[in-house]
């Protein structure tokens, strides 16, 4: 095609943005002209967004590349052996027995209802699917596994159950309890619990949809089970896709408190933003920007050249930052759920 000649070949697959963007009237001149009376121009194939997961690494959650020492994506829908996969995505660490073990969401073809799924590695880097642990009547994504009193607990996300939901661990990592409800009534996206200063907080988006998540809600509770209150500064943002939904584990790092939120606009789930929590009491709550930029986002190629929007940060024992995140290219229709 350098040359400029257009075979038939080629013409009979041709579309009008191959003929330079022109009108369709003169699309169908061109290809009469090619001996094409019968030319029709063909309508893209339909996209969806397909995410997968890898390992990051940095010196702090706030400067973060992906790990030298793995071929990212270390998950991705192919890995998923027990359910028809489109994607796997948000996924939650954690440390047990010598190992890790990670929670994420899985979205299987057909009825589009999330489940949360189990992986399980002896170093953080190589990860081994092992199945669905976690699977209600209503959609569940956003799996918020921590570890409290020798207990494991999940708060994943509910909000089609307008509730947001506690599990035990019966048998960990594979077998878990619905223990109770934490808020009724309410549609509550990415909620992200913390135990801080003996009280629980709890960081909530919503918005309306709740996809849409402009607001961030803040409530706190002297026990785990509640009662939850929300804060009198609550909604402590409102009207901002940019700042305001959950994107992962709260942490502490070297004294300074971080949560981080998704960037939507003016796509959902593009990027990441981190912010210093300055003060976090009853009464006041105060933040700032931590990074002036993003600290992850689209690469524009890949497994994620279309955004990333979630981060699972840890500290490994020389001080580092080991971090599981996410992200999504677009994928054409007919290839989703494909294994290469």
């Amino acid at each position: 095609m350098g040359s400029g000649f257009l075979s038939l070949r080629h013409a009979r697959n041709i579309t009008m943005s191959n003929i330079l963007g022109v009108p369709r009237r003169a699309a169908r001149f061109v290809a009469r002209k090619l001996g094409l009376p019968g030319f029709r121009p063909k309508a893209p194939e339909p996209c969806r967004d397909v995410y997968s997961i890898s390992i990051y690494e940095g010196s702090s959650p706030l400067d973060l590349k992906p790990s030298a020492r793995v071929a990212n994506p270390v998950l991705k829908a192919a890995d998923v052996t027990d359910v028809s996969a489109i994607y796997v995505a948000d996924p939650f660490m954690i440390r047990s027995g010598g190992g890790w073990h990670m929670f994420f969401e899985i979205l299987p073809q057909g009825d589009e209802k999330g489940v949360i799924a189990l992986a399980s590695s002896a170093d953080g880097l190589k990860w081994d699917y092992q199945q669905v642990v976690l699977d209600e009547p209503f959609h569940l994504s956003y799996p918020y596994v921590f570890e409290f009193e020798g207990e494991h607990y999940m708060v994943p996300e509910s909000h089609q159950d307008r509730s947001l939901r506690l599990y035990r661990a019966v048998d960990f990592p594979t077998r878990w309890e619905h223990a109770c409800n934490l808020i009724e009534g309410e549609l509550l996206v990415d909620c992200s619990p913390l135990f801080r200063h003996g009280r629980w907080w709890l960081f909530a988006g919503c918005g309306s949809p709740p996809v849409h998540a402009d607001r961030l809600r803040l409530f706190h509770a002297e026990r785990l089970t509640g009662p939850w209150i929300e804060h009198p500064a609550s909604p402590i943002i409102t009207d901002d896709p940019v700042n305001a939904r959950p994107s992962g584990r709260v942490v502490e790092w070297d004294g300074r408190l971080f949560r981080f939120a998704q960037d939507c606009h003016p796509l959902y789930g593009q990027r990441v933003r981190a912010f210093e929590i300055l003060e976090l009491t009853v009464d006041r709550y105060r933040e700032r920007p931590a990074a002036e930029q993003p600290i992850l986002g689209e690469s524009h190629q890949g497994w994620n050249a279309a955004g990333m929007h979630h981060i699972d940060a840890h500290r490994l024992e020389d001080g580092g930052c080991f971090a599981s995140v996410d992200g999504w290219r677009w994928v054409k229709v007919s290839q989703v759920g494909r294994r290469p």
